[in-house]
């Protein structure tokens, strides 16, 4: 037996026009998918050009904290690509060009926590350099900052960032809540340094692609953080989040299966009442649009939807743990990354985010 969740929201309390005109970025996070040849799944269009992120000229990035705005950060590094991509609660909210460690001074690959940060920082090492937004990942003088970003490794070993981009991830990152994960096809699987949608997780100080493809739900601390969940049309299948851990996946049906690369972002405004059955949450669920990718569906998770069947334990168990603050992610596009083509987007370059305040003593830093 199936039910709809998150069937008829009866209305959105605000939008973001400029998020609606930049959307397609942060669906350039899952961008180069390839859907596995499935019955009913919906295909993007592919197509012959660079996608999104590889054609990021050196000093742009991508930036939508608003997408998952609560839990830890996951930051991946991959040498490869060069390029950083960050998470919040497990979901994507940007990926930036960088420039990591020259032939000689090769930036180290494994996983990491940030040990120190400063705002203003010089190098002790090489000439007292300006490391701006300086994040400490080894006290023998790697870091992540701001720097010259000329397309290609060229560091001492540090993972450079475009200025902007170094401010806003230093506004976001903490010392207990944030691993850093640096990786090329030598060291990790090629999901870990070229990930999608989802982040990759720790176990036992080694990085693990998300858990894709296997029915679960595993949630033994609802309170402990918010629920962020991803429904993909392509993959068919809903992918749940809690505190930068995957705690759910299930696979779900859509009376539509068609999809044309959109993706659209939700935010719940009240929490359902215990025991609330689902047609009473249907209509008593009030969702903030963030970000809606195919205005012409609508502005509200049923719009966008259209009826979504989920088995009913889970979707029972789904409300019970939803909260405000709770983020709802639908994407036409896979979670996974493959060797297919995304869709155009818009670059941004600056935004603007609070500093920080400086921290600690400096230390060697290249």
């Amino acid at each position: 037996m199936t039910s709809c969740l998150i069937a008829a929201p009866r209305r959105c309390t605000r939008s973001f026009p400029r998020q609606v005109l930049a959307l397609s970025a942060i669906a350039a996070l899952s961008l180069t998918a390839v859907v596995p040849a499935h019955a009913a799944r919906a295909t993007p269009a592919a197509r012959a050009e660079p996608t999104p992120v590889e054609a990021l000229k050196p000093g742009q990035f991508l930036w939508h904290p608003e997408f998952s705005p609560d839990g830890p950060v996951t930051i991946v590094v991959s040498l490869d690509e060069q390029r950083a991509y960050v998470y919040r609660n497990g979901i994507s909210i940007g990926v930036s060009t960088v420039s990591t460690g020259k032939p000689g001074k090769d930036t180290p690959t494994g996983v990491f926590t940030i040990l120190q940060k400063k705002v203003t920082h010089s190098s002790s090492l090489y000439n007292s350099a300006p490391m701006p937004y300086m994040q400490r990942l080894t006290w023998d003088g790697i870091a992540m900052h701001a720097g010259n970003l000329p397309g290609y490794p060229a560091s001492h070993g540090c993972i450079r960032l475009p200025m902007d981009f170094a401010r806003a991830l230093f506004s976001v990152t903490g010392f207990q809540s944030t691993t850093v994960i640096i990786a090329n096809t030598r060291s990790a699987p090629s999901n870990i340094g070229s990930p999608g949608w989802l982040a990759p997780t720790v176990v036992d100080g080694k990085p693990v692609a998300p858990n894709e493809g296997r029915e679960f739900w595993n949630d033994p601390d609802p309170a402990s953080g918010t629920l962020s969940l991803l429904v993909s049309r392509a993959d068919q299948r809903l992918y749940a989040y809690r505190n930068g851990q995957q705690v759910g996946e299930a696979v779900v049906g859509f009376d539509d299966s068609t999809g044309s690369g959109n993706t659209s972002v939700f935010t719940l405004l009240n929490q359902p009442t215990p025991g609330m059955s689902l047609g009473e949450a249907a209509q008593a669920l009030r969702w903030s649009t963030v970000s809606v990718g195919a205005p012409a569906r609508g502005d509200t998770p049923a719009a966008v939807l259209g009826t979504v069947h989920v088995p009913e334990a889970l979707a029972s168990r789904i409300l019970s743990t939803l909260g405000t603050g709770s983020t709802l992610i639908v994407t036409d596009w896979p979670a996974s990354r493959d060797s297919g083509r995304g869709q155009d987007m818009t670059v941004i370059t600056t935004d603007e985010v609070e500093e920080s305040p400086a921290a600690a003593t400096p230390v060697p830093t290249r």
